[in-house]
C-alpha cells in the first residue's frame, strides 16, 4: 500500500480576504482524499503568526465569512529555512513538526498570493500548490500585469496608475480619457476589496480614498460593455483551460457580497450560454498565453470581458481562486470533468512534479 502524503494546509493570513481563506480552506480540508493524504491544518493569524488547528474544532463552524474564524489555544509555528528538515517547529511543545510532503497554501490576497508566502516556501523548500514567486507576484500586481499583457499583445482594458503620494492628481480630468463606468481598484488585492464602480466624476474621490485605504497604488481602468467570462487554467508546462462560465452580476458589479456572502448575490452560468466551440477555444486558449505570459504554473482563473463584436479582453487573472462552495475554478473544472478531490489531488500532484524539476537543477558549477 502507498504510503499517504503528508499536506500542510495553510490559511488565513494577514489580507483583508482572511475570512475567504478560511471558507476555501474548510472546502479543501473535506474534499483531501484521506486514503491518500493526511492533514497539517496551520492558520495564519491576522497578525502574521502561524498556529496550529483543530481540524474538528475548525470545520464546526459555518462557512460565513461574517462569523468565521481561526481556533482559538493553538500551538504557535515557527519555520527553520533550508535543503534539510525539520522545517517546522512545534515552539510550544520545542518539538519538530512532521515533515509535509506539499503544502496548500489557500492564503489569498497580499502576504499569501503575492510571492511572499511562495518565497518563504522555497526557502523551506517545500513544494506548495500554485504559481512560483514571480508568477504570483506579477500576477497579483495588475499594474505590473497589465504591463505584461500589452507587451504580448494580449488586449485589456486602458487604465492610469496613481500612487499614494499623488493622490491629488487622481481627478475626474486625470481620467477623463477612460469611458465611464470607472473601476477604481486597489493594484495589488483581490476579491473585489476595495473596488468600486463609478459612474459619475463627482464620486471619484470616495472611490480613490477607499482603494488608497487597502494599497499604496491604485488602478482606475475604463469600465467594458460586455460580458464577465472566466476560464480556469490547471497545469505546468502544458497548461489546459476548463470550460467556460459567466458571471451576471446584479448590479453590473461583482463585489465581495455577491462573491462571497449572498449566494444570490450574482448569476453564475456553468457553462456560459451562447458561446458555442470555436469561441470557447478562443477563451481558452487566450487563457493559456495569459497564464503562461505571467509565468504562471498549477492554477490560475483568468477573467475576460467578451465585447457584443466578441473582441477578448483580459480583466485579471487570480493565481489562489477561492475554494469556497460557490466559487467559480473548481465549479469550472467539475463541469469540466474534474471532480473536487480529483482536482485537489491533481493540484497537489503539479506541485510536487515541479519542486521534483525544481531539485534536479543543478546548484554548484563544476570545474
Amino acid at each position: 500500500m502507498e504510503t499517504k502524503k503528508l499536506v500542510a494546509i495553510m490559511f488565513g493570513g494577514k489580507s483583508a480576504e482572511h475570512e475567504i481563506s478560511l471558507i476555501s480552506a474548510m472546502n479543501i480540508i473535506k474534499a483531501l482524499d484521506r486514503d491518500k493524504y493526511d492533514a497539517l491544518l496551520i492558520g495564519v493569524e491576522k497578525n502574521g503568526m502561524w498556529q496550529l488547528q483543530d481540524e474538528a474544532q475548525f470545520l464546526n463552524q459555518d462557512a460565513n465569512p461574517m462569523t468565521v474564524r481561526l481556533t482559538t489555544n493553538n500551538r504557535p509555528v515557527g519555520v527553520v529555512p533550508g535543503n534539510v528538515g525539520p522545517h517546522l517547529l512545534d515552539l510550544m511543545r520545542g518539538e519538530a513538526l512532521p515533515e509535509p510532503d506539499v503544502v496548500f497554501g489557500i492564503l489569498h490576497g497580499p502576504y499569501g498570493e503575492d510571492g511572499t508566502m511562495q518565497g518563504l516556501l522555497q526557502q523551506l523548500d517545500l513544494p506548495y500548490v500554485g504559481p512560483g514567486v514571480a508568477g504570483s507576484a506579477v500576477a497579483m500586481d495588475k499594474d505590473l500585469a497589465k504591463r505584461l499583457l500589452n507587451e504580448a499583445g494580449i488586449p485589456n482594458s486602458k487604465f492610469v496608475v496613481f500612487r499614494k503620494e499623488d493622490r491629488d492628481e487622481a481627478t475626474p480630468e486625470a481620467v477623463a480619457h477612460l469611458n465611464l463606468p470607472w473601476f477604481v481598484k486597489p493594484a495589488r488585492l483581490g476579491s473585489s476589496v476595495g473596488v468600486s464602480r463609478v459612474t459619475k466624476p463627482e464620486d471619484l474621490a470616495k472611490a480613490v480614498d477607499l482603494a488608497f485605504d487597502f494599497d499604496t497604488k491604485i488602478l482606475i481602468e475604463e469600465g467594458i460593455v460586455g460580458r464577465e467570462i472566466e476560464c480556469a487554467v490547471f497545469g505546468n508546462a502544458r497548461p489546459q483551460g476548463s470550460v467556460v462560465g459567466e458571471v451576471v452580476p446584479p448590479n453590473g458589479f461583482y463585489d465581495y457580497e455577491a462573491k462571497y456572502i449572498d449566494a444570490n448575490g450574482a448569476k453564475l452560468f456553468l457553462p456560459a450560454p451562447g458561446i458555442g466551440p470555436e469561441l470557447t477555444a478562443r477563451i481558452q486558449a487566450l487563457a493559456v498565453k495569459t497564464f503562461q505570459v505571467l509565468e504562471c504554473e498549477g492554477l490560475s482563473r483568468v477573467d475576460f470581458f467578451l465585447t457584443p463584436d466578441e473582441d477578448l479582453l483580459v480583466n485579471e487573472v487570480n493565481t489562489l481562486p477561492g475554494f469556497t462552495n460557490i466559487s467559480m475554478y473548481p465549479s469550472l473544472w467539475r463541469l469540466s470533468g474534474k471532480a473536487y478531490p480529483e482536482l485537489i489531488d491533481g493540484l497537489l500532484t503539479l506541485a510536487i512534479e515541479r519542486k521534483a524539476a525544481e531539485r534536479a537543477l543543478k546548484t554548484e558549477m563544476t570545474f
